[in-house]
């Protein structure tokens, strides 16, 4: 079964809400030191006006600017403080989404990993959760401190003078019709330029995985102008989006002006018919110039918004798709453990809807203990059984059973502790050699290791590193050949002590002295253990318990090697193209 997120998901600001939970009493004690810094700041024009009916009335003005400098020092601490834990709170959030989604990204099925790009997958987890953090401090704590602040700002200047907040007002209502139309052209300007990084991350993954064949092929100047247009794209549709951006914040410090000049000649009228005095315009000019300040936090809070919610709508993306259920590390197979038995029961598979069925109606028994070969043409189906029995994917149709229970009723992580599995290409991580070994069994012991390494022939390869299980390997193991990869990958499965162990292709980059040992290795395990090989070369599978013909996703005869070369044409035909090969 797949576990996804429902069709429609969450809205961008229910998804936003759900990663700053968890943070929501930081986020409202960064928030009240913000308001706070908020009130001093409003409490400086007041105090100025009467520091100015001071001065016309020839009073003592020590305490006024007493207070006005404990207000301003306030405001600077305050602010300072508000900030810091805002800034440590949005790093929280970031951090929290980083870890939730880099969870659910390791959970994904494989049938959805296919048909996404990796590096985009990769913006999503690093440039699209960097932007939580401007958008959790600018546009969630900015709208609500700088909403308060410019209601609180808006009432007072009423109280100073009623007729020129009215038109304060009319300058900001204006304003405020134009920026409704620039603020959703910042939200498409701004998800095209996330989707712009992703595909260029997406590029770039393309390359690097397959360095040495771009430069073998002299494509460096062919992929480089792919890389340069999706770079330029991306360019692109930042400035687009930045454009509309500067455009919103422009808007309102216009606004702002020509708000200041208007209330500048009204109220340079009304102080010269005498409606108001002097201390109340210059109150009013101050609060009009301490308005900018939460005008331009409201706007920037919309405008981060659009930008961040294009970001929430990719990691939303990413969510919804297939992923495996949640399951802790499950114990591997004591020592002694019975091997399993395996069955496929007129099994069929596809790997997409729009492609053709790889597997029609694939049926055979594997018993416990035993090598159990698969051979057959390129394209046969053979590896899709292995990705089968793992669950990579599941069947369209049919039955398949270990120890007679259907594989949809086990638990993954118990049906995959149980199973260990040697990769076509034998893939090894960036890391030491020991992180290799150790990956599906950490808690293997030295002695383990130590008999493992001599049964895969790899104890002579520690004795020659340099800092032996604990030298780097490189990126995919570039640092060892192909045939140490594959030891390697051979050594990883048989150190998790697997009831049922599947080879593909383990021994295709092997020379023959350590082909053969490998060989003498493998039956060895068999006698204990449940074997199932992938191989295209007849010389490693011929003393094989059985062995399963597959041609054209169809199982077309089973039996030993000497029963199929006179009972099976395909497999005979194999037999003797292989042998003439080899001089056999």
């Amino acid at each position: 079964m797949t576990v996804a997120a429902e069709e429609s998901g969450p809205s961008a600001l229910r998804l936003l809400l759900g990663y700053v939970r968890p943070h929501r009493w930081a986020l409202l004690g960064g928030a009240l030191l913000s308001l706070m810094t908020g009130a001093t700041g409003l409490m400086l024009p007041l105090v100025a006006r009467e520091l100015i009916d001071d001065l016309s009335a020839d009073r003592a003005i020590t305490g006024a600017l007493l207070l006005m400098s404990a207000l301003v020092v306030a405001n600077a601490v305050l602010g300072g403080l508000g900030s810091y834990v805002l800034r440590r709170t949005a790093e929280s959030v970031v951090l929290g989404a980083r870890r939730s989604l880099s969870s659910y990204l390791l959970r994904l099925r494989i049938a959805a990993v296919d048909r996404t790009e990796p590096g985009d997958l990769m913006a999503r987890i690093t440039s699209d959760t960097t932007l939580l953090r401007e958008v959790t401090t600018d546009s969630l704590v900015g709208l609500g401190t700088g909403g308060l602040t410019l209601i609180a700002t808006v009432v007072l200047m009423g109280f100073v003078d009623p007729v020129l907040l009215g038109v304060t007002l009319g300058v900001i209502t204006a304003a405020g019709t134009v920026l409704g139309v620039i603020v959703p052209r910042i939200n498409r300007a701004s998800r095209q330029a996330q989707d712009a990084v992703g595909v260029m991350g997406a590029s770039l993954e393309r390359v690097l995985g397959a360095l040495r064949t771009v430069k073998a092929s002299g494509a460096e100047p062919r992929e480089e102008r792919t890389l340069h247009e999706a770079a330029q794209e991306s360019w692109r549709q930042s400035v687009r989006a930045a454009k509309w951006s500067a455009a919103a914040g422009n808007t309102a410090g216009l606004a702002m002006q020509i708000a200041f000049i208007t209330v500048l000649a009204v109220g340079g009228a009304r102080v010269a018919t005498g409606a108001v005095d002097i201390g109340t315009l210059v109150a009013f000019l101050l609060f009009v110039f301490y308005l900018m300040a939460p005008i331009q936090e409201v706007v920037g809070a919309v405008t981060q918004y659009q930008a961040g919610s294009a970001a929430l709508a990719r990691i939303q993306e990413a969510l919804r798709l297939p992923a495996e259920p949640a399951a802790g590390p499950a114990e591997l197979p004591a020592p002694g453990t019975a091997p399993a038995s395996l069955a496929f029961e007129d099994v069929r598979f596809r790997y997409a809807e729009d492609l053709p069925y790889v597997h029609h109606g694939v049926t055979f028994a594997v018993p416990a203990q035993g090598m159990t070969a698969f051979v057959g043409p390129s394209g046969a189906g053979k590896t899709t059984v292995f990705s089968l029995i793992e669950r990579f994917y599941d069947p369209d149709g049919g039955v398949i059973t270990l120890d007679g229970r259907d594989l949809a009723d086990w638990p993954l992580g118990e049906l995959r502790a149980a199973i260990g599995y040697v990769e076509q290409d034998a893939p090894v991580l960036s890391g030491s050699l020991r992180d290799n070994l150790l990956l599906g069994s950490p808690g293997a012991d030295d002695d383990t290791v130590t008999r493992v390494l001599k049964t895969t022939r790899l104890d002579g390869l520690v004795s020659r590193l340099p800092q032996g299980l604990d030298t780097l390997v490189g990126h995919r193991g570039t640092k060892l050949s192909g045939g140490e990869r594959q030891r390697v990958a051979i050594a990883r499965a048989l150190l998790r002590r697997p009831r049922l162990l599947l080879l593909d292709e383990a021994t295709s980059q092997l020379d023959a002295v350590n082909e053969a040992a490998l060989r003498d290795t493998v039956a060895d395990v068999a006698r204990t253990t449940t074997v199932l090989v992938v191989a295209h070369r007849l010389s490693t599978v011929t003393t094989a318990d059985r062995i399963v013909v597959m041609d054209a996703g169809r199982v077309r005869a089973v039996g030993t090697h000497r029963e199929l070369v006179t009972a099976d044409p395909l497999y005979a035909e194999l037999a003797a193209t292989q042998f003439l090969a080899t001089g056999g």
